[in-house]
Parts: C-alpha cells; structure tokens; sequence
C-alpha cells in the first residue's frame, strides 16, 4: 500500500518526516494489514516493522472514540512501550487518538484509574496487563487489533503463555504477530486464535 492512501492527517505527517514510499516489507504488509487478515509478519531488524504496526493501528483506528481500547500491543519491557509511544507520538501528531503504557515499574491502581478514563491504544507488557485485566481495569471487548511486537521475547519466562491468555478473553480480533524468526510455539496460535492468519517473509 503506497502512502498516498494512508487518511490526510498521517499521509502529511509522514510527507513532513521524508518518507517517500514504504520500504520493501511494508510493502508486503500493509495493504494486508489494511484488508484486516491476521498476520505473522517476519523479517529482520530495521525492516521497518515498528513503524508498520504505528502506521496501521493510526490508520485504522482514525480518531478518538469512546472509553475502551481497540487497539492492544505486547511489548517486552518498559522501555520497549516507551520507545513504541514515542513513535505513535510522532505520527499520531495530527489526530486525537490516545495512546497509554502499561508496565510493571509502575502503580497498578493508577493505571486502572488511567486506562478507565478512555484510551484507543494500549502499549502493555504482558504481565501487567494480565494483572489490570484480572482486577476488571479494562475492557477488552472493543478490541480490532491485537498485536506483538518484537515477539521472539516470547520465548523466555512465562510471557507466552500469558499473551495466549488474551484472546480467550475477546471476541473477533485481527492479530498481528511481528518477529524475526518464526517460533515453532506460534503454531499453537495457528490452531487455535489464528487459524487463517498469513505468514508472511521478508523477500
């Protein structure tokens, strides 16, 4: 999908920054993502994968609307949802979309406080996020977009599991899965939330 058919507001932010057309990844992707087809979207670092997920989740969402999130992304840590919302930060420059982190090093009974206020896009780390949910901190039933960034920090600890626990919890959902490599464990999403997702490789 060229950038001349992103909505005005982002199609001018980016024009600002230089942007002239997507990179070769983006190219591949993002009219997919447009289209609303879950993904597993691999390539290598620099990529241009960030960015495809502020540029869709932007670009899909619009404007603000309502309390409840529709937009989720998993992120690894703290600074990871940082960096991220610097980037929706800079693109989102002219519309009204919000966007929150949510992350340990934090007070959890802010957060809910926070996030109940109304927010369009969540920027979480798994464990924390499982924790404001199971507290009744945000609702989840308004999500369209579910999304990993950076997904092969999955493969330590316990946050596998608890992103699977996610879509247990919603209804219909686009899932966009970002990562270098193709983890044998996203099989168990193929067979279950992500059944006709597409996996789609950096040529």
């Amino acid at each position: 999908m060229p950038f001349k058919k992103l909505i005005p507001p982002l199609k001018e932010t980016i024009a600002n920054k230089g942007f002239e057309e997507p990179l070769a990844f983006q190219k591949q992707i993002l009219s997919k993502i447009k289209s609303g087809t879950s993904l597993f979207a691999i390539a290598p670092k620099n990529s241009g994968k960030t960015t495809s997920i502020v540029i869709s989740v932007i670009q899909r969402l619009k404007s603000a609307f309502e309390d409840a999130p529709r937009a989720l992304i998993f992120v690894k840590d703290k600074q990871a949802a940082l960096e991220l919302e610097r980037e929706f930060i800079s693109l989102k420059r002219d519309t009204d979309l919000r966007v929150y982190c949510a992350y340990e090093e934090h007070d959890i009974d802010i957060q809910r406080e926070e996030i109940y206020i109304g927010t369009d896009i969540v920027i979480a780390t798994p464990k924390r996020l499982n924790k404001i949910f199971f507290l009744n901190g945000i609702n989840l039933n308004k999500l369209q977009m579910c999304i990993v960034e950076d997904a092969e920090f999955l493969v330590k600890g316990s946050h596998f599991a608890e992103v699977t626990r996610t879509p247990e919890s919603i209804g219909k959902c686009q899932y966009l899965i970002f990562s270098t490599a193709f983890d044998k464990r996203f099989e168990r999403w193929q067979e279950s939330f992500m059944y006709n997702a597409q996996t789609i490789k950096a040529v």
